[in-house]
């Protein structure tokens, strides 16, 4: 058996136990809603079964890209 053959089963299995971890933590049903607590959510998944061997990822501040204005590319309006 090749091994990219195992590959997409364990990389589905990993991000399921993400997904879990998320779940069990209730990130799913707060209120809040802001860059900060979906990035949480994402470190989290992406965690995978690293959640059960003791992190616990949380991404406390999140500074988003503004986009440029036309003027600054030289576009007039």
């Amino acid at each position: 058996m090749r091994i990219g053959g195992l590959a997409g089963p364990i990389v589905l299995l990993w991000l399921v136990i993400g997904i879990f971890a998320a779940w069990q933590r209730d990130y799913f049903h707060g209120s809040q809603t802001s860059c900060a607590s979906a990035g949480t959510i994402a470190v989290t998944v992406l965690a995978g079964p690293l959640n059960y061997a003791g992190v616990k990822p949380v991404v406390s501040d999140c500074h988003i890209p503004q986009p440029s204005s036309l003027d600054a590319v030289g576009f007039i309006v």
